[in-house]
């Protein structure tokens, strides 16, 4: 589909005092100041986050009291069990309150929920369960703001529930021991982006306080804490939490901590995958290769096996989870594709694109541990908001779904809106879960997509490129590039820069590259500066982009436009910068100049 490019604005003289008081690239300097960075301290705090930037704990709301009452059940030898997520999130948070517990010799457990049988969030079920096997403290992680009737139940079974989590607050809050969150009302914490993996960390860190009696925590201690860093860095990539304020500080001193010490379980996983001799690992190493292998063990109902392969100190059981969770995100994306091709044939069939502002997709067999990917890539691609429903095969169940918003609408919102044709419903803006009854699909699909195009009103679906700076092939040069590497950690809300190039010429031939042929690989060549371009998944671009190729010989003057992410490929000690192509179109016609007799 024809993306529009969208310009981020640029306040020349801003970019210019930048550039000069930081130090920095002008190139560097417009990017900054496209994120709201104005000045040389703040590019420093930008570019050199420190572990200072993170808040003290006892400024998260709730966390006082609930840091007091847990480490009480701690020293009164209460049962304690963290009640986890199934996501890559959840899972991490659970890990690092299990470890810390742990290295405090507490009586500790943990409980996840299965993903294709269990409801979202703290059940009652579970509660009863853990209740009559004498749990006596339930300490929630990533879930549980919104489980109000739940926190009634767990009241009268006598278990202290103590929440913690960052997701939406509802006009009620839960009758909770104690309830941890960033933007818990009546009070003002300055960064509401936490993932849930960030505030067991802040949990974490506040119990590690108590037990040394001290603000500055024991050594053991704080060798804890850089490790739990590690997995609050996974957690808060993953949950695609916003990679901003103290986040940037989480994740760039957490991604060194997974490099420099990695519990046993993830040092058997990074070796699994072929990490465990980089010299550094990248939010985008965790985002596309460590995050989806937690994730498909969650969402094939084993998260429990995650967890215990963070938890775990005995190195001969960490291999063989890490190798059975490599073997689940195999198993993971066949599921995904058949579902994927499925539900891709359906919009052929039964979609008319023109006139549907949303996609409501449903079928039997769908496996429900990856719905929410499908909705993912079908919303990328056809720009809609999109629910893909895994219906239960003898219809007894009521049908599992997973939303995505492609970045336009309030999910929630619209999903609210849609709650009298629902089982449940919960979740984020851009992500959501429900449970539908199939007699109720085709009025949800009208009433969601009625929603939606209230939400819309006159804005048009197309998807945008924003291009943060414009620039000359020869201006990217290795010192530039890495000072835009500084920018990392990339992620939501801090995504690796994208630069245009325009009127590039093509000198030779693009080819398909990788297994299957299924990339694209060409060069390109702007005022005798030339450069490699590689875009991944791309191979129909091949054929698309070889009607503009000109010889080393041509005369043509025919360019093309394009835009991409400058990266530095270190390839046998050489290093040199390269570019991830995003983007192309033929350069417009260039204007006529006037004649100075006639104008």
């Amino acid at each position: 589909m024809e993306k529009l490019w969208r310009w981020r604005p640029t306040d020349i003289g801003a970019v210019e005092d930048l550039s000069r008081s930081a130090s920095i690239s002008p190139i560097v300097a417009q990017m900054l100041v496209a994120r709201g960075v104005f000045d040389s301290e703040s590019a420093r705090a930008f570019l050199q986050p420190k572990m200072t930037d993170l808040r003290d704990p006892e400024l998260l709301p709730g966390l006082t009291q609930a840091a007091d009452l847990l480490f009480d059940a701690i020293r009164q030898g209460k049962s304690i069990c963290i009640y986890g997520d199934y996501d890559a999130d959840g899972m991490t948070a659970t890990s690092i309150l299990v470890n810390c517990l742990k290295a405090l010799h507490a009586n500790v457990s943990y409980y996840v929920p299965n993903r294709l049988e269990d409801a979202y969030g703290i059940s009652k079920d579970a509660l009863r369960k853990l209740a009559s096997h004498g749990k006596q403290t339930i300490v929630s992680v990533d879930c549980g703001i919104g489980s109000i009737e739940e926190a009634k139940l767990a009241k009268e079974l006598g278990l202290d529930l103590i929440i913690t989590d960052h997701h939406t607050v509802g006009s009620e809050l839960p009758d909770a021991a104690a309830i941890v969150h960033p933007a818990l009302p009546g009070f003002q914490y300055p960064f509401s982006g936490l993932c849930g993996a960030g505030v067991a960390f802040k949990m974490a860190w506040a119990i590690c306080q108590r037990y040394s009696n001290s603000d500055k925590v024991t050594p053991e201690l704080r060798e804890f804490l850089l490790a739990a860093m590690g997995l609050a860095a996974i957690g808060t990539v993953a949950d695609v939490v916003p990679l901003l304020d103290e986040n940037r500080a989480l994740v760039k001193h957490g991604l060194v901590s997974l490099c420099k010490r990695p519990s046993i379980g993830i040092q058997a996983l990074l070796k699994e995958i072929s990490l465990h001799e980089k010299n550094e690992i990248t939010s985008e190493n965790v985002g596309f290769a460590i995050a989806p292998r937690l994730n498909a063990a969650g969402r094939l109902g084993q998260a429990q096996l995650a967890v215990e392969l963070m938890t775990t100190n005995d190195p001969q059981r960490a291999e063989a989870l890490a190798v059975y969770i490599n073997k689940l995100n195999e198993d993971r994306k066949t599921l995904e594709q058949s579902v994927y091709l499925a539900a891709s044939k359906q919009i052929k069939e039964q979609c008319e694109l023109e006139s549907e502002p949303a996609l409501v997709l449903a079928g039997t067999g769908w496996h429900a541990g990856v719905i929410g990917i499908v909705a993912g890539r079908i919303a990328e691609k056809y720009q809609r908001p999109t629910v893909i429903i895994a219906l239960d095969a003898i219809g007894q169940k009521p049908g599992v779904g997973s939303a995505r918003s492609a970045g336009y609408i309030d999910l929630h919102q619209a999903l609210e809106e849609c709650r009298g044709y629902l089982v449940s419903c919960g979740g984020h803006a851009a992500a959501a879960g429900l449970r539908v009854e199939e007699s109720n699909l085709a009025a949800f699909r009208q009433a969601f997509q009625d929603a939606v195009s209230e939400q819309l009103g006159n804005l048009k679906m197309i998807q945008e490129v924003h291009v943060d700076a414009q620039a000359t092939l020869n201006q990217l040069d290795l010192a530039t590039v890495l000072q835009i590497e500084q920018m990392a950690p990339f992620g939501a809300q801090n995504p690796r820069p994208l630069i245009a190039a325009t009127r590039v010429k093509l000198p030779d031939a693009p080819k398909t590259m990788g297994q299957g042929d299924k990339h694209f690989s060409a060069r390109f060549v702007q005022h005798g500066s030339s450069m490699r371009a590689v875009a991944f998944g791309q191979a129909d671009w091949v054929s698309a982009m070889s009607v503009h190729w000109n010889d080393e010989n041509s005369e043509s003057s025919e360019t093309i436009d394009i835009v991409f992410r400058p990266v530095i490929n270190d390839f046998n000690g050489m290093r040199k910068v390269e570019m991830h192509l995003v983007d192309w179109r033929p350069s417009p016609a260039p204007k006529p100049k006037l004649d100075p007799l006639l104008s």
